[in-house]
């Protein structure tokens, strides 16, 4: 495989890194969350579960979803790229 599938993974990574953990500190905890910070405490309180939790949990599953593909394709690239011993 080229050279610059790996630099694209790797940069699709930390992209994805930085996403998730931003995505995964939105939610809403035991105690509140950053979410509450956003006005996410209210709406959530009255209606159970509201619209923009469940689309933050999809996002979330989605990188998720990305961030593992990368580390797989990642180790498939070394795994290819690197003579075996």
């Amino acid at each position: 495989m080229p050279m610059w599938f790996a630099y694209t993974m790797i940069v699709l990574l930390v992209l994805t890194s930085l996403v998730l953990t931003l995505l995964i500190l939105l939610h809403r905890g035991k105690g509140g969350g950053m979410s509450s910070m956003f006005g996410g405490g209210v709406s959530s309180s009255l209606a159970g579960s509201s619209v923009a939790e469940k689309n933050l949990d999809r996002y979330t599953v989605l990188v998720g979803i990305v961030w593992f593909a990368c580390i797989v394709g990642l180790g498939l690239w070394l795994r290819l790229a690197l003579p075996a011993s």
